[in-house]
C-alpha cells in the first residue's frame, strides 16, 4: 500500500515555516511564542494547581509517578491516569509542531508535570536521550510553560549546537548506551548527569566545548522543543512569590523501537504497544489514547499505486518513475 501522509487541515492548524524547521535542525531547539492558547493554557494550569492542593506533596495513589529531588517536585507520566494530562499531551497545535520537524509520524511517550515553588527545583546539565532510548534516535522535548518562565524562577539554559555531541553514556552501564557499544573511537563515559554541581556533573566539560550557553525565557503558552542530544538544564527558582509550572512531554518518531516505559515493566523486547500513537502511521504496535483525546492518524488512500520517486532514467538523468 503507499504511503502519501497528508497533513489534516483545521481551522487553528499551525503550520511551521521553513526557518523555524532551519533553526530545530541547526540550533537543536526550536521556540514557538503563543502556540498553546491561553484558555488552554489556563486549564492545564488550573489542573496543575488543583493536584498541588490536593495534598502536599501531591498523593499519587495511582500508577502515575511522583519524584522529589531534593524539594525539586515533579509528577510523571499523568497521562496513564488523568485525561487532562493525556489532553496535553495530545494538543493538536504542539503535535502540529511535531508531524513537521519529526514526523509524519509521531509517538507520544512522557509527560512531566512540574510545580517549583519558589526556592525549589533545577537540574544540572543533561541530554534527555541519556534517560530515553529509541532507535533510530528520534527523541524530541516539548516544553510547555504554564505560567512565565525567566532568569529568576527558572527558566531553561540550552547550548545552542550542541545537539550535534553524541550521547555520553554512564561510568559502568552497558545497557545505556543509545549508539552502538564500541561504534566510537574516543566517546568518554560520564558521572553525575542531572546534578546541579558543575564541578560534579562531567557533562559540564562538553558544555564548555561551545559558547556560553543561553537562556531561554517563556511566556505562557509558549512552547520549546528540543532535541534529545541538546544540552540543557535549569537553575532554582530563586523567586519568593512566583511559581514556575510547566508540562513538558516527550515523543519521538513513531517508527522508533522504543525498549522504555519509565522504568516500569513491560512485555517484549519494546514498550511501543504501551505508548500512543498521536499522528501518522506505524508498522510497530502502538496505544491509542485510554481516555479518548482524538488523534489525527494516517488514512490510506483508495488508490493503492506507489507515489512517483526520483529515479536515474539510461542517460544517467534524475526523472520522475
Amino acid at each position: 500500500m503507499a504511503y502519501l501522509p497528508q497533513a489534516v487541515e483545521r481551522s487553528d492548524r499551525y503550520k511551521v515555516k521553513v526557518d523555524e524547521y532551519v533553526q530545530y535542525r541547526r540550533a537543536g531547539y526550536l521556540k514557538v511564542s503563543g502556540l498553546v492558547p491561553a484558555a488552554d493554557v489556563e486549564r492545564l494550569r488550573a489542573w496543575a494547581i488543583e493536584r498541588w492542593e490536593a495534598a502536599n506533596p501531591p498523593a499519587q495513589a495511582d500508577k502515575a509517578v511522583m519524584t522529589q529531588a531534593g524539594k525539586h517536585t515533579r509528577a510523571h507520566q499523568l497521562h496513564w491516569v488523568d485525561p487532562t494530562a493525556e489532553w496535553g499531551l495530545l494538543h493538536p497545535r504542539i503535535l502540529d509542531v511535531l508531524e513537521a520537524i519529526i514526523g509524519p509520524d509521531v509517538l507520544a511517550l512522557q509527560t512531566m508535570l512540574f510545580h517549583n515553588p519558589p526556592g525549589t527545583g533545577g537540574q544540572g546539565w543533561h541530554q534527555d536521550s541519556y534517560y530515553i532510548t529509541t532507535y533510530p534516535d528520534t527523541l524530541i522535548g516539548a516544553w510547555l510553560a504554564l505560567e512565565p518562565a525567566d532568569e529568576e524562577n527558572g527558566c531553561l539554559w540550552v547550548v545552542p549546537g550542541s545537539h550535534c555531541e553524541p550521547i555520553y553514556p554512564p561510568v559502568n552501564n552497558a545497557y545505556a548506551h543509545v549508539h552502538a557499544a564500541n561504534a566510537f573511537e574516543d566517546l568518554h563515559e560520564i558521572e553525575n548527569a542531572s546534578h546541579l554541581d558543575d564541578s560534579v556533573n562531567t557533562l559540564t566539560q562538553v558544555v564548555r566545548k561551545y559558547p556560553p550557553p543561553i537562556p531561554v525565557p517563556m511566556a505562557s503558552g509558549d512552547v520549546l522543543f528540543f532535541d534529545g542530544h541538546l544540552l540543557h538544564r535549569s537553575y532554582p527558582n530563586r523567586t519568593t512569590d512566583r511559581w514556575r509550572r510547566s508540562l513538558v512531554c516527550h515523543y519521538c518518531n513513531a517508527r522508533s523501537w522504543v525498549p522504555w516505559n519509565h522504568g516500569a515493566s513491560y512485555e517484549g523486547d519494546s514498550a511501543n504497544y504501551l505508548h500512543i500513537l498521536a499522528r501518522g502511521s506505524t508498522h510497530l504496535p502502538f496505544a491509542a489514547p485510554r481516555f479518548g483525546t482524538p488523534v489525527d492518524l494516517y488514512q490510506p488512500s483508495a488508490n493503492g499505486a506507489p507515489p512517483p520517486r526520483m529515479m536515474g532514467d539510461v542517460d544517467g538523468n534524475m526523472g520522475m518513475g
